[in-house]
């Protein structure tokens, strides 16, 4: 069976197939990973004049991915419990047929462990710039979006139900605040990414009896192939402590679980009885093969998706970490690396997909209006309560709170919330314009403006080339 007929192209998986993110993390760019930190690894040891210096070119033609059957790889990984080992024999083979002299310094003092975990990191970090740049592009326009309805009062919700005014600007804004803050804590965790280089047991002893007395040191060794790689130099290997493992997938998690947020709000928000806003429109998306009325928030639909799925993936990293055992974990390392790149395209398409509905999603102020207009005054009862109640004490402590209450109860019966207040309030206390005032939503936004040009300026995002 050919690499077509195995290869996962992301039939079930829409939320992240067809994405930049899904070719960085294919079977084929982890491969390249792998030939890329051992074809790196041969560079260091000639650098250090511990292999002959013609061996990386003589290596180099044979360190490409569309060389090798994927299928047939993963199908002899079984033999070894890691696509490593077969990858060297076929490597190995390849060579010996074109430069058999250089066949020797192959993998040299390295472990399967150091070249996985390493291509793992690398692949990671490939893949950490195409979701960030859509990370960014998302903050742009979400940025714009709440810069843009600042003020378009709105009503906010609790618990699914109106409670006071708001501003859409607001809502965009705490959008921008999640994905900001995500984007930023995984801009962090991707530049500190680490090689994994420790050898057979995390003591480097294979290297450190290659290395000859006077030449390069076994640590500074690793610290080149690091810089070569654009990876971070750890203080140690980790090959049990499977903490930059989890970090970045926690970092991936919250991604999702941020842009999961938004897209919760416009699967609510766009359904047709509440209809504030609608997601971009392009041929061919959103249809139903049943019924051609309907346009389906399907950008919307798969960020949820993906971050519904997240916590599973990022819990099976944690239990990992927390299981690894000895000196090389059994099991419990194998189960990071499927859990790791699914969550890597996970985060890769709905990245791509939230940026793409932040720059597109369209506001109908007028249903944001009608909306706001169902709740009537009472969506201010709580500016009501501390401006009316102490004014009708009558030196009765609490008494104000419930003669206002009650005219709440009346207005939820059905009559005029206004006319209840200037029949309870002397107009000396209270006038006409005053409660106008006092009734108007636009009046009661707290801090709204400042909020929103706070959290834009702090994550100002930028627009794709």
């Amino acid at each position: 069976m050919g690499s077509a007929e195995t290869a996962d192209y992301g039939l079930l998986s829409p939320a992240w197939a067809g994405t930049r993110a899904a070719a960085l993390t294919s079977d084929e760019a982890l491969l390249q990973a792998m030939l890329d930190v051992e074809l790196e690894w041969l560079r260091v040891l000639a650098s250090a004049g511990l292999i002959d210096s013609r061996v990386p070119d003589a290596v180099a033609p044979a360190c490409q991915a569309s060389r090798y059957d994927a299928a047939d790889l993963a199908a002899r990984a079984q033999g070894g419990g890691n696509p490593v080992i077969p990858l060297l024999a076929d490597l190995r083979a390849i060579v010996r047929e074109e430069a058999p002299w250089a066949v020797g310094p192959i993998h040299k003092a390295a472990t399967s462990q150091d070249i996985l975990d390493t291509a793992l990191m690398l692949m990671s970090s490939r893949a950490l710039k195409t979701v960030l740049d859509d990370v960014h592009s998302a903050e742009a326009a979400l940025g714009g979006l709440a810069r843009k309805h600042a003020g378009t009062v709105s009503v906010a919700r609790t618990l699914t139900q109106h409670s006071l005014p708001s501003t859409f600007g607001l809502k965009a804004a705490q959008w921008l605040h999640g994905v900001g803050q995500a984007g930023a804590a995984l801009e962090a965790v991707a530049a500190a990414l680490p090689l994994q280089w420790g050898g057979a047991s995390g003591t480097m002893a294979a290297l450190t009896t290659a290395v000859q007395q006077g030449q390069a040191k076994p640590l500074e060794l690793a610290a080149d192939l690091a810089a070569r790689l654009g990876l971070a130099d750890p203080l140690a290997p980790w090959q049990t402590n499977r903490l930059p493992v989890t970090a970045l997938g926690s970092g991936l998690a919250d991604l999702l679980a941020a842009a999961g947020k938004i897209s919760n709000d416009v699967l609510l928000l766009s359904r047709p009885e509440i209809g504030e806003v609608s997601e971009p429109r392009e041929a061919g998306r959103g249809g139903s093969s049943a019924m051609p009325q309907k346009q389906n928030p399907v950008l919307s639909v798969l960020i949820r998706s993906a971050a519904l799925a997240a916590p599973g993936y990022a819990a099976m990293l944690h239990a990992a970490a927390g299981a690894a055992d000895d000196e090389r974990p059994g099991g419990s390392w194998h189960v990071e690396w499927q859990a790791l790149r699914q969550l890597l395209r996970l985060a890769g398409g709905a990245a791509a997909k939230l940026a793409e509905l932040a720059a597109g999603l369209s506001v109908n102020g007028d249903a944001v209006a009608r909306n706001l207009a169902l709740a009537g005054p009472l969506v201010v009862s709580e500016k009501v309560m501390a401006r009316v109640a102490p004014l009708l004490e009558d030196g009765v402590p609490g008494q104000g709170k419930k003669r206002v209450q009650h005219l709440v109860s009346l207005s939820l019966a059905g009559e005029d919330f206004a006319a209840l207040l200037r029949a309870e309030v002397p107009e000396s206390d209270l006038s006409d314009q005053d409660i106008a005032q006092l009734l108007d939503p636009a009046n009661y936004l707290g801090q709204s403006d400042a909020l929103i040009e706070r959290i834009v300026s702090a994550y100002p995002g930028r627009k794709r080339p």
